[in-house]
């Protein structure tokens, strides 16, 4: 994978967040929930913290601490992106550093991240989250997926025959 193919991963990674969040922020209301099928709903909500809510308390009122915060994260991520050898791991750090770019965006243009995706089972909810927030997930799993030994080790054997 070129360096341009890994920007515009990552650009298109911040794009489809953004366009769908926007999407949401038009569509739908704080706290109304609207039915797709049983089990998922959209649901727009705010989200001041880290993942999934995490240091939500904590974080309040602070969106360019938490902005600096994730923006110095994302910097790794992407130079991490740049320097890996294995196209799992280029793609996966990029996902990640497009994901948080997306939510980066979102706290310094309103304070909060736009959540609106809601995954449920009877009266239990998911944390609401968003396109970035999958994205980010799935470059996790890639990166981990990148690093198990006996992919590694069969893509050695094969490089040497």
């Amino acid at each position: 994978m070129t360096r341009a193919v890994l920007i515009c991963l990552i650009a298109a990674t911040v794009v489809a967040d953004q366009l769908t969040k926007a999407a949401a922020l038009s569509a739908l209301s704080q706290g109304t929930a609207v039915p797709v099928f049983p089990g998922f709903n959209l649901t727009l909500g705010f989200n001041e913290g880290a993942s999934f809510g995490m240091m939500g308390g904590v974080m309040a009122g602070k969106p360019l601490l938490m902005a600096a915060l994730t923006g110095a994260l994302t910097l790794a991520f992407a130079v991490m992106a740049f320097r890996a050898q294995h196209p799992l791991e280029r793609i996966g750090y990029g996902l990640v550093a497009g994901g948080a770019l997306g939510n980066i965006i979102d706290r310094l243009r309103q304070g909060a991240v736009t959540d609106f995706l809601d995954f449920y089972w009877r009266d239990w909810h998911w944390p609401t989250f968003n396109v970035a927030d999958i994205a980010i997930t799935l470059g996790a799993v890639l990166i981990l997926a990148a690093s198990l030994p006996l992919r590694r080790r069969k893509e050695h054997v094969l490089d040497q025959s």
